[in-house]
């Protein structure tokens, strides 16, 4: 049974803007609802932490920017995540840049609004009408309708919300969902320490998180990434209720930590994937098709062990999802339940 503390949390998180690039008012959210439950919260650029009173006990990390738009000026509102990564043109040569040509009419009809990004403060109500790729500056342009006063450098995020649907949860989850659970923790006596992230989906939080660590960081700085994980239907995601990874397509992982986390999944009876295996196998599969193999995936915390030289270190913990970057991203209420379990397990809560 999953719990409602939670649930309503997450509502309530999920309706707080926070796209990338723009997350200062969703850090003032965070910031009351982290207080509130008794943590210690600062703010560095890019990163808001929050300890407990024993904070190098377990490090806990999720990026907490959302896909939308940003005006660039009159009428004229861009991929919010291009923007902010400083991105001009759509070379086409990654896997995020192949899926962002590919979303030019996912977004068709989705209702949004603009807000200020510091404040949150509301500043007007619009629909996305078409979206497509501008042959002269070879970026995603969108248009809006009700925000033709709406001056450049405004954020546009979706108007998004949480539903259930049978058994899955759906809202734009990636990776709100992650930032509630963090937040949940704290309810449940958490002594550590979370993070909360700005601008991953930019490629740019690993950066704020690493300065952190070289300002304060200990001797072990074994550190626990919480994310969503894309599979392309329920039939899949819905085929283990975690997701472990051992690397990604920057470094390798500690695998002391994830092998802490597949025995909890072991102790507990939860079933779980390896990404990095799950996505060599498809590989092998459309190499002997004829056809491109898939990068393993670039993650925070890849980035950042790439970059430490060994300062950080840590893993990951997915919840498999289905609809990646969209409004109706979903994920059953069987793993986000396993996900908060495992996450007090791995916080000795229980």
């Amino acid at each position: 049974m999953l719990n409602e503390e939670f649930i309503d949390l997450l509502k309530h998180l999920i309706r707080a803007p926070s796209v990338v690039g723009a997350e200062h008012s969703f850090f003032r959210v965070l910031q009351r609802e982290l207080e509130e439950r008794g943590a210690k919260v600062t703010w560095y650029e890019g990163v808001l932490v929050a300890q407990g009173s024993e904070p190098f006990s377990t490090m806990f990390s999720a990026h907490i920017d959302r896909h939308g738009l940003v005006c660039t000026g009159p009428n004229e509102f861009q991929y919010a995540a291009f923007v902010s990564a400083n991105r001009t043109d759509l070379l086409n040569n990654s896997v995020s840049e192949q899926l962002m040509t590919k979303v030019t009419e996912r977004f068709n009809q989705e209702n949004v609004y603009a807000y200020e990004p510091w404040s949150g403060g509301y500043r007007g109500k619009g629909v996305i009408r078409n979206g497509y790729i501008c042959e002269y500056r070879n970026n995603l342009i969108f248009e809006v309708e009700g925000l033709e006063g709406v001056v450049a450098g405004t954020p546009v995020a979706f108007e998004d919300t949480l539903s259930r649907n049978g058994n899955r949860l759906e809202g734009q989850l990636d990776n709100v969902i992650s930032a509630a659970a963090l937040v949940h923790l704290f309810s449940q006596g958490f002594t550590g320490t979370a993070f909360f992230t700005a601008q991953e989906e930019a490629g740019k939080s690993w950066r704020y998180l690493l300065e952190w660590f070289r300002r304060f960081g200990g001797t072990t700085n074994r550190l626990f990434v919480v994310d969503t994980s894309p599979f392309p239907d329920i039939e899949s995601a819905d085929q283990q209720l975690l997701v472990l990874r051992e690397k990604d397509a920057n470094a390798s992982f500690n695998p002391e930590s994830t092998a802490l986390l597949e025995q909890l999944c072991e102790e507990v009876g939860f079933s779980y994937l390896y990404k990095n295996r799950y996505v060599e196998a498809e590989n092998e599969k459309l190499v002997a098709a004829g056809q491109s193999p898939s990068s393993l995936g670039s993650t925070e915390l890849g980035r950042i062990i790439s970059a430490s030289n060994g300062l950080v270190d840590g893993t990951t913990l997915q919840i498999p999802t289905t609809g990646y970057h969209t409004m109706h991203e979903s994920a059953s209420l069987a793993s986000v339940n396993a996900f908060l379990l495992l996450l007090q397990a791995v916080a000795k809560l229980r």
